[in-house]
C-alpha cells in the first residue's frame, strides 16, 4: 500500500453570503488550495474527486459533484458525491486516501460544500434534522440541540461537568476564532457572556451552539511521487480511522459517549503507531459545547469525567499542551455541514506549513475528528509531517 500526501489545501471564508452559489464557493476553496501547492499543480493533474455535502435546502441534490468538477475546470473527471451529513467530507478525504494509497490515482480531490443561511428557519431545522433518527426523534419532535442537550445532562449527571465547563469551550474556541478571518463568528466572548446566553435546550445555550454557515473547502491527496514535487516538507496520512454507529440517540447504551468516535480513534492511532500523547494539535468536532467535551473522552485525551479539568487547566488552549480547534472549531469558524471535515485539514494543513493563524510550535503530529449527526458516522485522521529527504 502507498502512502497518501496532503499537498495543497483551501477553504472559502465561512459565514453568510447571498451573493455566493455552492459552486462560486468551492471555486474560491479550490482555487487557495491550487494556490497552496509548491509546484503549481495543474488541474489536468487530478485524477478523481470526492465532494461531500448534505445538500441543505434541496438545491441540485442529484449531481451537485460533476457540476461542482465541471464549473472549475475538471472536465471529464470522475466526481463522487458523499453524504454523510456532517461528517460528508470527512468520509470525501477518506476516500481519497484510499484511492490514491490502492494506486488507482496519483492525485485525488476531496472537498465539501454547503449554502445553509438562504432558507428559512423552520426549513434550516427540517434538513438537519433528517441526518438524525427519522423515525422516533425527529417525528417526536427533538432537534439536533435537544439530542446533545440529553448528552450533556447525562455527562453532568455522571461525573459534575458544569456549564462553566460547557462555557470554556465557547471562550476558548472564539479566542482562536476572533484571529481567523474566515471565521464566521470571529470574535471573542467572556465567560459571563457564555454562561448567561440564552437558552436553547437546556442545559446548551447559544453560546454552546455553532452558527447555521455557508463555505466550501478543498484538499489535495497525492502518491508520494507526486507529493515530493510539491513541497519540501511533506504532510503525509500517517492514519485513517472510520466507524458508524447507530443514528438514534436513544439506540445506544451510553449518552455519555459517541462509540464511534472511539472506534475512529483507535484505528487510526494504531494505523499512525501512535498515541494521543504524541499530538501536537487537534481539531475536533463541537457543532455543541459537549461534543467537544467528548470528543476529549472518546479520543483519549483525558480519562472519562476528566474533560472538563482539561479546559480548566488550559491543557486545550492554544498556548496549552495539546492545542485543540485553533482555527475556532466549528462554534467560531461555523459548520457549513459539507464542507467542515476537509475545512478541519485545511487548519491542519496551516498548522504544518506554518501558516496558521493560531499558529503551533513546529508540530510533528496532528489530528482531525469530525462527527455525522450525533455519532451516526465518524472519521478521524492524523497527520505526520516528513522532513524532506
Amino acid at each position: 500500500m502507498r502512502d497518501a500526501y496532503v499537498i495543497g489545501a483551501g477553504q472559502s471564508s465561512f459565514g453568510s453570503f447571498p451573493e455566493e452559489t455552492y459552486l462560486s464557493l468551492f471555486e474560491n476553496a479550490f482555487e487557495t488550495a491550487l494556490e497552496s501547492s509548491e509546484g503549481n499543480l495543474s488541474t489536468g493533474a487530478i485524477d478523481e474527486a470526492y465532494l461531500g455535502t448534505l445538500g441543505v435546502g434541496g438545491r441540485q441534490i442529484g449531481l451537485s459533484g460533476p457540476a461542482v468538477t465541471e464549473h472549475i475546470g475538471l472536465h471529464g473527471v470522475p466526481t463522487t458525491r458523499v453524504e454523510n451529513a456532517c461528517a460528508a467530507s470527512g468520509y470525501a478525504f477518506r476516500q481519497a486516501v484510499t484511492a490514491v494509497r490502492s494506486g488507482m490515482v496519483d492525485v485525488a480531490l476531496a472537498g465539501g460544500y454547503e449554502v445553509m443561511t438562504d432558507t428559512s428557519g423552520d426549513q434550516t431545522k427540517w434538513w438537519l434534522g433528517v441526518s438524525g433518527e427519522t423515525e422516533w426523534e425527529r417525528i417526536s419532535g427533538t432537534t439536533f440541540a435537544g439530542v446533545y442537550a440529553q448528552m450533556a445532562s447525562a455527562h453532568m449527571d455522571a461525573y459534575d461537568t458544569t456549564v462553566e465547563d460547557l462555557s470554556r469551550v465557547a471562550v476558548k474556541n472564539h479566542a482562536n476564532g476572533a484571529k481567523n478571518p474566515k471565521a464566521h463568528l470571529g470574535f471573542e466572548c467572556t465567560l459571563d457572556d457564555a454562561v448567561s446566553a440564552p437558552s436553547v435546550a437546556d442545559p446548551l445555550n447559544l453560546y454552546h451552539c455553532c452558527p447555521t454557515t455557508d463555505g466550501a473547502s478543498a484538499v489535495l491527496v497525492a502518491s508520494e511521487e507526486v507529493a515530493r514535487k510539491h513541497g519540501e516538507d511533506l504532510i503525509r496520512v500517517a492514519g485513517a480511522g472510520a466507524s458508524s454507529g447507530r443514528v438514534g440517540l436513544f439506540q445506544r447504551e451510553t449518552l455519555t459517549s459517541i462509540p464511534a468516535s472511539v472506534r475512529a480513534g483507535e484505528a487510526a492511532y494504531k494505523e499512525a503507531e501512535i498515541g494521543p500523547e504524541d499530538l501536537d494539535f487537534a481539531e475536533v468536532h463541537d457543532c455543541f459545547a459537549i461534543a467537544e467535551l467528548l470528543a476529549y473522552e472518546d479520543l483519549s485525551f483525558c480519562e472519562r469525567g476528566e474533560a472538563g479539568r482539561l479546559l480548566r487547566e488550559g491543557i486545550t488552549d492554544s498556548d496549552g499542551e495539546l492545542p485543540t480547534n485553533t482555527s475556532g472549531g466549528l462554534k467560531s469558524k461555523g459548520h457549513p455541514i459539507g464542507a467542515t471535515g476537509t475545512g478541519q485539514i485545511v487548519e491542519a494543513f496551516d498548522q504544518f506549513r506554518g501558516e496558521a493563524h493560531v499558529q503551533v510550535e513546529e508540530p510533528q503530529y496532528g489530528l482531525t475528528h469530525n462527527v455525522g449527526g450525533s455519532g451516526g458516522g465518524v472519521t478521524v485522521h492524523v497527520f505526520e509531517r516528513e522532513e524532506a529527504a
